[in-house]
């Protein structure tokens, strides 16, 4: 879960930097479709770290 989460935590930035330049270009489907993947994927993400911790614990 731990390396899978700092893919997801990348993915989410990425997705954040793309709404941001869709929002430069004007692209509507491209701001709904980036930050859609922006906030389910750092949702995931900061819930993951608040409930298991960093690193999380196995036990």
């Amino acid at each position: 879960m731990n390396l899978l989460m700092v893919i997801f935590g990348l993915v989410a930035i990425l997705g954040a930097i793309g709404t941001y330049q869709a929002f430069k270009e004007k692209n509507l489907l491209g701001i709904v479709f980036n930050f859609g993947a922006f906030a389910i994927f750092g949702w995931f993400t900061v819930m993951t770290v608040l409930n298991q911790g960093y690193p999380p614990s196995l036990h």
